[in-house]
């Protein structure tokens, strides 16, 4: 077992990345913020037979939390990470910090219209300027031939697509199926904040969700249909529910019966927030 190749800065990124290269290798990365999880070695796994080298960026965001978000206690977890990235074979981890992504003076942001709008937008305005603007600083910085995304966080995975998109960003961007527990619940860095009991309530979330959606291939009314799923899961046990909602496919535009949808939700659990989604089959 090898350990991935550490780097820090942009300079030093660049210089391995140049270096492969010159020995023409193809280059796939997987951006994350760290605390490395199934459904993250997942995107590994597929980065590792997309490409010749994989590249893992390990960097939490500032720029996508709001000033009441969890920034603070985000998980951070380097070493144990580093570790996870050897065993799945991971070739390169580049691991910056604020300063070197963002230096004094920083004063640019990229704000992506379409797909961005409504569900998480509503609740986290500031939420898709952030993941645009590191998303297109990293693609510049690496330049890799694939960036690999989990479907668990599809509307962030629609808004990178338009943004390779609409500004000619010449990366391949490749969605990868949600990993999830026996039970169905999505797997996510911020699950670790959740006790046992809330964890029961959690696993109900998907199934829901599932039933939902087959609700809709039929002949469900579509807002009766989220309503009652909005309602299912506050009995189910979460406090708070800030969404349910179908949308189409790709473009996350009012969902049309007959077209390929996707429902979307996100709740709260305690001071935790969860976000999932399944697909609505064209019937």
């Amino acid at each position: 077992m090898s350990r991935p190749i550490v780097v820090d800065s942009v300079a030093a990124l660049r210089a391995q990345i140049r270096a492969w290269r010159q020995d023409g290798l193809r280059i796939a990365m997987v951006p994350t913020m760290g605390a490395l999880h199934d459904g993250h070695i997942s995107l590994v796994r597929i980065a590792l037979e997309k490409a010749d080298r994989c590249l893992v960026s390990i960097f939490v965001n500032p720029t996508q939390f709001a000033p009441t978000e969890d920034l603070d206690k985000y998980p951070r977890q380097l070493a144990r990470d580093l570790e996870r990235l050897a065993e799945a074979g991971a070739h390169l981890a580049f691991t910056p910090t604020v300063s070197e992504i963002y230096p004094a003076g920083f004063a640019t942001k990229i704000s992506v219209g379409g797909p961005s709008s409504g569900l998480e937008s509503d609740f986290r305005p500031t939420f898709f300027d952030g993941v645009a603007t590191v998303v297109a600083k990293l693609f510049l910085q690496a330049l890799p031939d694939y960036a690999i995304f989990g479907e668990k966080d599809y509307q962030q995975l629609c808004v990178v697509r338009q943004l390779c998109r609409d500004l000619d960003l010449p990366v391949e961007i490749i969605g990868a199926p949600t990993v999830r527990d026996a039970h169905g619940l999505a797997m996510s860095s911020r699950n670790a904040y959740l006790g046992e009991a809330e964890l029961k309530v959690a696993r109900k979330l998907n199934a829901i969700l599932r039933r939902t959606a087959s609700a809709l291939t039929g002949s469900a009314d579509e807002a009766g249909a989220t309503d009652a799923a909005a309602r299912a899961l506050v009995e189910a046990g979460f406090q708070r529910v800030d969404y349910v909602a179908a949308r189409e496919s790709q473009t996350l535009a009012p969902w049309r019966r007959g077209r390929d949808g996707r429902l979307l939700a996100a709740a709260w659990l305690g001071k935790t927030r969860l976000i999932d989604n399944v697909e609505i089959p064209a019937a």
